[in-house]
């Protein structure tokens, strides 16, 4: 009687060197992308749980905004709707899944670390654990700095309704949840940014001189990044995601520099000793 092999899940194994041929980094990759979506799926099924709670607070922003509007533009009048058949399901769905993603972020960002390891040599491996435990916080941090702007960003939009003509803002729930969910993601990814700098840094990959010559035009490119990247069109939201962003950078070029300082050190303390 033949058995289930699930042996095909398994990451292959890597030279002493950390080589692999391009095959086997194929199944690596296939084989960390179906546990993180495990992950991302189980973490969903537990949000959907507690679907009543979650929904309260990812519109506890919107409620936020109302009240700012009612001391800012009193004339402003708006209701929430959902019109669609389908809307409540779907807006489920995406919330858990979001949810799920969020919760299960030490697992998948974990799985990003392994896939690059195999690549790098055994003394490299040391920063996984420092990997780790930088990038899941600068994680969540983005997504909880973009849920605590979107009140901001929803009285900035809703302020431009004319006031000469009476007129009733209509919010679908659907729509408006998806853009915050977008805008916690987006963020939580701009976050992660400075963290992938510093690991290249670190394995190697790219010099602090390289990321001083190239500050200029990386900071040009994270505030269009940051006007294309944000779902909604207010400028707040742009400069909630740059600013920070520019700052981390400047961070990780600081401590590039004095992990290139250290290893100079190093290398000409070895030089002189032998």
């Amino acid at each position: 009687m033949a058995r289930l092999s699930l042996a095909w899940l398994r990451p292959p194994k890597a030279a002493p060197g950390g080589v692999m041929s391009l095959a086997d980094h194929l199944r690596e990759l296939r084989y960390r992308l179906i546990w993180s979506l495990v992950a991302i799926g189980v973490a969903a099924v537990v949000a959907a749980i507690f679907y009543d709670t979650l929904y309260q607070v990812m519109m506890r922003p919107y409620q936020q905004a109302i009240a700012m509007l009612a001391v800012s533009h009193p004339e402003i009048d708006t209701t929430t709707v959902i019109s669609d058949v389908t809307g409540p399901l779907m807006l489920a769905i995406k919330v858990c899944a979001v949810a799920g993603l969020v919760l299960a972020s030490p697992i998948w960002v974990y799985q990003i670390w392994a896939f690059i390891v195999p690549a790098l040599l055994a003394k490299e491996k040391k920063w996984a654990l420092a990997f780790l435990g930088t990038a899941v916080p600068l994680f969540l941090l983005g997504v909880a700095v973009g849920y605590y702007i979107m009140p901001q960003g929803i009285v900035v939009m809703l302020s431009f309704t004319p006031d000469s003509v009476p007129v009733l803002n209509l919010l679908d729930v659907g729509p408006f949840l998806e853009l915050m969910l977008r805008l916690m993601v987006v963020f939580g990814l701009g976050f992660l940014m400075p963290v992938v700098v510093v690991g290249l840094n670190l394995v190697g990959v790219v010099k602090a001189k390289q990321l001083a010559k190239a500050r200029t035009y990386v900071i040009f490119g994270i505030f269009v990044f940051g006007a294309a990247a944000t779902p909604s069109s207010d400028p707040f939201s742009m400069l909630a995601l740059a600013i920070p962003m520019t700052v981390l950078y400047l961070i990780a070029e600081v401590i590039a520099h004095i992990h290139d300082r250290r290893v100079a050190a190093r290398e000409a303390q070895e030089m002189t000793a032998g």
